[in-house]
Order: structure tokens, then C-alpha cells, then sequence
């Protein structure tokens, strides 16, 4: 299900998904198959890791890594949940063919 929300969509993101809605900045965005797709990817993402693991981890990885880098753009794009989405938002039938915990490939 996708919801519009300006107010739950954080500043300078378009899209979040929290397993099993996808949250958009503005109504235009539910056209565009990529972000969908992007956000997609989360969903499987987070169901694999029954949801709470998944952000438990997402954000320790993120936190290591705004350590590592000192910069959280930088952070944030070398997670390794937003490195596989990022590398695979285009092939929209990517999930028909993905493996199981295939995000571990972007560690």
C-alpha cells in the first residue's frame, strides 16, 4: 500500500517504506517505477529480517559507517539495504529474481 505524507517522509528523502507501506513526499512520485521499485526492495528487505531486525540493523550499520566516513550522505549511500536498492531500482523485475538476503552481497 502506498500512502502520501509530506509530514512522515523525512527532510531530503522522497520515499521510506516501513514493512508493508511505502510513504511518498507528493502524489506525482506514485508514478515513477523507480522509486517504487526502490522502495519495494526495502519492503522485501525488511521482510526477510522480520521487520525490527532489519532496522536494528540498518541503523547500526549506518551509524558505523557515518563513523567510518564523517559524512551522512556519504553513510547513508554505502548501507548495504540502500546499495542493493540503489544498483537495482531500474530492473523492475528484480525482485522476481532476487535470492534471499541478497543485500549481504553489498556488505
Amino acid at each position: 500500500m502506498i500512502i502520501i505524507s509530506k509530514y512522515l517522509v523525512p527532510k531530503n528523502y522522497i520515499g521510506i517504506s516501513i514493512y508493508p507501506f511505502i510513504f511518498l513526499k507528493n502524489k506525482s512520485l506514485k508514478q515513477n517505477n523507480i522509486i517504487i521499485n526502490h522502495e519495494k526492495i526495502h519492503l522485501k528487505q525488511q521482510s526477510e529480517l522480520l521487520w525490527v531486525f532489519f532496522f536494528i540493523w540498518y541503523f547500526s550499520e549506518f551509524l558505523f559507517k557515518l563513523m567510518k566516513y564523517k559524512n551522512w550522505q556519504i553513510a547513508y549511500k554505502n548501507i548495504s539495504f540502500e546499495k542493493e536498492a540503489y544498483k537495482n531500482e531500474s530492473n523492475i523485475n528484480y525482485l522476481k529474481n532476487r535470492k534471499l538476503y541478497s543485500f549481504l552481497n553489498y556488505l
